[in-house]
C-alpha cells in the first residue's frame, strides 16, 4: 500500500469541496491500494464510504467498511482510511468556513 504524503494529481486522487448551509463534505476519490494519512480533527465529524471498501484505522483499530456506509470519527481521534478498492469518500462537518484554501488548517489539529 502507498502512503498518502505526495502531490494529489501524481496518486490519482481527486478532491472536491461542497459548501452550503454551515456544512462542508470534501470528496475524495482514493484508487485501489492508497492509504490517506493519519489525522485528526477539532469535532466530531461523519464519514460516508459512498463507493468501493476500505479499511478505516482510529487511534489504532482498524475496521473494514463496505459502501454505503455512514461512520461517526470522534473529535481528537487520529484516524486513517486505505482503499481496498477504488473508493469514493466524504468528510462531512459543520463549519463557517467556505475557503477550499483554508478549510483543511480549520478543521484539523494538525494546525502550522
Amino acid at each position: 500500500m502507498n502512503s498518502f504524503n505526495q502531490n494529489f494529481d501524481e496518486l490519482g486522487v481527486k478532491i472536491s469541496h461542497h459548501f452550503g448551509g454551515k456544512a462542508y463534505a470534501k470528496e475524495t476519490i482514493i484508487p485501489a491500494g492508497l492509504r490517506l494519512d493519519q489525522h485528526s480533527h477539532n469535532f466530531d465529524h461523519l464519514s460516508i464510504l459512498a463507493s468501493g471498501s476500505v479499511i478505516v484505522s482510529v487511534d489504532g483499530v482498524e475496521a473494514e467498511h463496505v459502501a454505503p456506509k455512514c461512520i461517526t470519527i470522534e473529535a481528537g481521534k487520529r484516524h486513517s482510511v486505505t482503499a481496498l478498492t477504488d473508493a469514493v469518500w466524504f468528510c462531512v462537518h459543520g463549519t463557517d468556513c467556505t475557503d477550499p484554501e483554508l478549510i483543511d488548517h480549520e478543521l484539523t489539529h494538525e494546525k502550522d
